[in-house]
């Protein structure tokens, strides 16, 4: 997804655009550009980083210093190749109007050539250039409309997703934006008033913010701002307050987000289990489902949909709510879910999983489900995104602002809320006070034990040197290790580029035993339970290929230690926690092989933080 933020006021605009885009650069990092208005328009825009922008602007015209309204974009290519010509803004061709865009106009082919047909002269390969000469050509034959008019005429022709701003010299004086599908918030100051895709640029101004819906259009000017639906209805709107600091996005001494995010995790866990959870005698309590809790508990089948990372939470809660709760469960991917005309009803649930709360297919599968009569439970990390706002109830995970593109703390996070919430699901009715409380407090020792295994740092580096050249990798575990397999292969081909895949440690023989050799380093999550027998058998038939092996390990096991090649050794615990330990140590492995490598691990190619768009 791309970033967008925006700008009107008394200062002057560049510093804060320009602020603004270096805060959202994680969203997307092919090019930048921005669009002041000064009585006229003017657009500057670059292929590469926000800091080329940088460069370039300090050549630009003087009027860059007066300007106190703009708008500003950085992009992640969807149509149209990195480059100046495909960088936004986008203008019509006069100059006089300017668009940023993210999402995707899917009916931008046909759009484009009744556009051509008209003389309209297409200087980019971006389907979001067709909406900026879409709104030229409706207002241009109705030079009456305003500004606003013509953006809601334009968007009615428009199938697709969008988040846009627009500003133009025709009405110097104010912002559109709009947005179906892509997430946009408008900060309010004295006098001034700021606009963003998400809250990391607007925080260091403003933490008053208004969330807009999908389907809503605002007009902001310096005075203040209205919003209406797109089909012309007025919408009120409540002032959210935003409840993080500046300084929870900035690195704090760690050369990349994703190694600060990764050692937050102590604090994060901390923080999802603060006023939730009493270890010593069994209490917990999970507030944003307290109205649904009979309903939840009497489900016949909960559902859990989410993407990713999400995905693979979602798998460790299937196994958690099946074995704590005891209902059946089932784990969706929720691009497969929205197109697959699911079997639901009244009697099921269906949880939607997402960090932003803006993930475009999850949205699809929480609306879906609505329709079909389920009750909808979110977990996500933002405030006021619009899966807190859709689901009939949820719980936030507490983490913070992430801001690495691969993300770690969030999964931990929602491990640890899916966790709760199986707990209380249990409650008088397949474990008792006191079962509950052990688990508690297995949960409460989590972060004093990854705070040991982030003392293993300087070690988990020098395997990573070993590693640093290999071309695949492949991660084995067994029961609640299985997802956390399958998420330390995704970390590593997300940051480093290396291919890797999970797989239950059983079913290495159906087929991925024929990959392994010398060149194939194996990673095992190596329990000592009930299934370590087994484990050490696989390790043995990894070795016999000539396969190298990482063993994550428990304190205390030798038997391990004389097969693997190297042994992570971390804290012992009570298996449906395990996951929270284990996943760490892969975590830091998949940075280190990643910075090795010369990766960006905060930017990898191709990828961006919060995808709203397929």
């Amino acid at each position: 997804m791309c970033g967008i933020v925006g700008y009107i006021g008394s200062r002057p605009a560049v510093p804060i655009l320009l602020g603004g885009l270096k805060r959202l650069e994680y969203r997307g990092y092919d090019s930048a550009g921005i669009a002041v208005g000064n009585g006229s328009v003017g657009v500057f825009k670059q292929k590469g980083s926000v800091g080329a922008l940088e460069v370039a602007l300090q050549a630009s015209s003087s009027m860059l210093g007066d300007a106190t309204m703009g708008i500003g974009h950085t992009r992640w290519a969807t149509h149209g190749d990195p480059s100046d010509r495909n960088s936004h803004p986008h203008t019509s061709m006069d100059g006089s109007i300017a668009l940023i865009h993210n999402g995707i106009i899917e009916n931008y082919s046909a759009l484009r050539t009744e556009l051509r047909s008209q003389g309209f002269e297409f200087a980019s390969d971006t389907d979001s250039e067709v909406l900026v000469h879409l709104i030229d050509s409706i207002w241009s034959s109705c030079p009456e409309l305003s500004m606003e008019e013509a953006v809601r005429k334009a968007l009615h022709h428009v199938d697709g997703a969008y988040g846009i701003c627009v500003i133009s010299g025709r009405d110097p004086q104010r912002i559109v934006v709009a947005r179906k599908g892509s997430p946009l918030v408008i900060g309010l100051g004295d006098g001034e008033f700021f606009i963003a895709s998400d809250a990391a640029p607007i925080v260091e101004h403003t933490k008053k913010v208004v969330y807009l819906s999908d389907g809503e259009m605002a007009v902001v000017t310096r005075d203040g701002y209205h919003v209406k639906t797109v089909g012309n209805e007025a919408r009120e709107k409540s002032v959210t307050e935003l409840d993080f600091d500046l300084e929870e996005i900035e690195k704090g001494g760690f050369e990349h987000f994703m190694l600060k995010e990764i050692f937050e995790q102590p604090v994060t866990m901390q923080e999802v289990m603060r006023g939730r959870v009493r270890h010593e005698d069994g209490f917990v309590r999970l507030g944003g489902i307290e109205d649904y809790l009979d309903r939840i508990r009497d489900a016949r089948r909960i559902v859990i949909c989410a993407c990713g990372t999400s995905w693979h939470a979602g798998l460790i809660g299937e196994y958690l709510l099946e074995e704590f709760a005891r209902i059946p469960v089932e784990v969706d991917y929720a691009s497969e879910f929205r197109y697959r005309n699911p079997i639901l009803d009244e009697h099921d649930v269906v949880i939607v999983i997402s960090q932003s709360g803006e993930t475009a297919d999850t949205l699809a599968a929480l609306r879906l489900a609505k329709e079909k009569g389920a009750l909808v439970v979110g977990i996500c990390n933002v405030v006021g995104s619009t899966i807190a706002r859709e689901t009939h109830c949820g719980m936030y995970t507490h983490a913070g602002p992430e801001i690495g593109v691969a993300s770690t703390k969030a999964f931990t996070a929602q491990v640890i809320v899916l966790y709760l919430l199986s707990l209380v699901l249990s409650k008088d009715r397949s474990l008792s006070r006191h079962d509950i409380s052990l688990y508690l407090r297995e949960l409460g020792e989590v972060p004093e034990k990854v705070s040991r295994i982030l003392e293993l740092n300087d070690q988990i580096l020098e395997i990573a040197r070993e590693y640093v050249d290999s071309r695949n990798c492949l991660y084995l575990g067994r029961g609640y290790n299985f997802p956390v397999a399958l998420e330390g292969a995704l970390k590593l081909k997300e940051i480093s580029y290396i291919h890797a895949e999970g797989y239950p440690a059983a079913e290495m023989k159906h087929g991925p035993i024929a990959l392994i050799d010398e060149d194939m380093p194996v990673v095992f999550i190596a329990q000592q339970d009930a299934t370590h027998g087994k484990i050490l058998s696989n390790v043995e038939e990894v070795r016999s290929r000539k396969g190298r092996v990482i063993a994550v390990a428990n304190e205390g096991d030798e038997e391990i230690a004389r097969l693997a090649d190297h042994v992570i050794y971390i804290p012992s615990a009570a298996a449906p926690v395990t996951p929270l330990l284990n996943v760490i140590p892969l975590q830091m492995l998949s940075y280190h092989i990643a910075t090795l490598r010369g990766c960006n691990v905060d930017r990898p190619r191709n990828l961006a933080k919060s995808v709203t768009v397929e």
